[in-house]
């Protein structure tokens, strides 16, 4: 599955209201969640622990950081979407955003995207994107959110 390439305001533009893409899966392992927790020093059991997680939480297994999750977008969107002639590119803000179901060490997700909004601000185009993150044969996503970027064509 390739990428769509985007070009320009305009040419994104044209995407409005349209979903982008769906990403490929990623596996989360263990030793993605510990290096994780070593990089945010947050080492909570229920995510490094795997013998106490799976003795006492109903998962029965560790499960990934829900930041780890969620830092996983620049990977996955760059499946997604590839855009030419940018100058710089920022994350600009992140509204209306669950976490609605742990992932479990070594389930696979993956990023579906859907151009919510797209403004043109004197030459810097700001976009809102609706992102679900699903999981791997389970009907209710890991999360879902607004992801807003600003964006600056040459």
């Amino acid at each position: 599955m390739s990428p769509l390439i985007i070009s320009s305001h305009d040419e994104f533009a044209t995407y409005a209201g349209k979903e982008l893409g769906v990403s490929q899966y990623i596996q989360i392992t263990q030793s993605q969640i510990n290096q994780f927790a070593d990089a945010t020093l947050d080492h909570q059991w229920i995510h490094t622990d795997p013998a106490r997680a799976a003795t006492e939480t109903t998962f029965k297994t560790t499960i990934a950081h829900g930041y780890l999750t969620l830092s996983l977008v620049p990977h996955l969107w760059d499946q997604i979407a590839e855009f030419k002639n940018i100058k710089m590119m920022i994350n600009y803000g992140i509204e209306k955003f669950k976490f609605n179901q742990p992932v479990l060490v070594n389930q696979e997700v993956r990023l579906r995207a859907r151009l919510h909004s797209i403004l043109n601000l004197r030459g810097i185009t700001k976009f809102e994107v609706d992102v679900t993150l699903e999981i791997k044969d389970n009907p209710k996503p890991a999360f879902n959110g607004l992801l807003i970027f600003l964006y600056h064509f040459k």
